[in-house]
């Protein structure tokens, strides 16, 4: 007998509860005011635990920055960070050398390796509107043959991106973006080539998908009847999925091996899909390490002591970059790469 479509539904927390070979996603939805001319926020910080502000007081947090909200350096190792940002842009540093801004669509992805030290800055550029940030950052496990593999980063330009668009038969549009896997013929760039996504039979995908108001879509089967898959519903109020009504927020476990119909409801819809076949290894993890034993653990903690994963090249913990809002990314070797227009 088929397994029912929906494994189960849950409330999204914060973060997001996630599934081998996930291990976890961050949704971040900050209304920042505008900024002054150093990028901080033109608005008081009073009341607000400065280093440590997940308050969401008036709509967004600092969260560990003390000037430009963000995430100061802080280490890696053992597996990869996916940010997707929809909103606005961030500034990347980190101890390879290498600088970056990117937004507006576009998907930074780091491979941790065996260990990297990077910055996450929110810079506030406008001065005369607000600056509003969304993301995504996912933490996609590596298995034990790649956790010390070479730190590495990629940039998926939002342009090269793709975005499929398909109508019902009432003419309502669901887009699908593809940051990794297939969807029908629309491929992605290549994930870095240590990940557990460029490893064959992965079936890892990586889909944000946005409805009209009403829109009916199928989402299809993974290609892994071992695959694992999370649909989150993180932007409306009500949809149907396999036939039954879901309120948002919400997790919802599928069973992978069946299609299942999305109906949105009275307003725009959009879900977030994870999905991949486990990588099916035990799990230590300590902050920001993720290893496979506790042994492993101690001997990263140990290691960063010791070489700070080859130290910070930055005179600031939280570097930004200008004023001006031109994206780029400026690799290890030198290489900067801009996208394309």
């Amino acid at each position: 007998m088929p397994q029912a479509p929906i494994l189960h539904v849950r409330p999204l927390g914060f973060p997001w509860e996630t599934q081998d070979p996930f291990l976890f996603c961050a949704y971040h939805d900050d209304a920042y005011p505008r900024g002054k001319a150093d990028m901080t926020p033109a608005a008081s910080l009073a009341g607000r635990d400065i280093g440590q502000d997940f308050s969401r007081k008036d709509g967004w947090s600092m969260y560990h920055g003390e000037a430009v909200p963000g995430f100061p350096a802080h280490p890696h190792r053992g597996f990869e960070t996916v940010t997707l940002v929809r909103k606005g842009l961030i500034d990347h540093s980190d101890s390879l050398g290498a600088t970056a801004r990117f937004g507006h669509g576009d998907v930074q992805w780091v491979t941790a390796g065996k260990g990297i030290v990077h910055s996450e800055m929110f810079p506030l550029l406008k001065q005369d509107q607000d600056n509003p940030l969304e993301l995504f950052q996912i933490w996609l496990n590596l298995p034990a043959r790649n956790k010390m593999a070479e730190p590495h980063f990629t940039m998926l330009w939002s342009r090269e991106i793709p975005r499929v668009a398909e109508r019902d038969d009432a003419g309502r549009t669901t887009e699908v973006a593809v940051v990794a896997g297939r969807y029908r013929d629309a491929q992605p760039p290549a994930p870095p080539p240590d990940s557990w996504a460029a490893q064959p039979g992965s079936d890892v995908a990586i889909w944000t998908i946005r409805m009209e108001p009403g829109a009916r879509w199928t989402l299809p089967a993974a290609s892994g009847s071992d695959t694992r898959r999370t649909l989150y519903f993180f932007e409306g109020a009500a949809a149907e999925v396999a036939g039954q009504r879901v309120l948002a927020p919400s997790a919802i476990g599928l069973s992978a091996d069946a299609a299942v119909d999305l109906v949105a409801g009275d307003d725009v819809t959009e879900f977030l899909l994870l999905q991949g076949r486990p990588i099916a290894e035990p799990v230590a993890q300590y902050g920001p390490f993720v290893m496979n034993t506790q042994a492993e653990i101690m001997q990263a903690m140990q290691d960063y002591r010791r070489t700070q994963f080859g130290g910070w090249p930055f005179a600031d913990a939280a570097p930004v970059h200008g004023r001006e809002p031109k994206r780029f990314a400026k690799h290890p070797n030198g290489r900067v790469e801009e996208p394309t227009s």
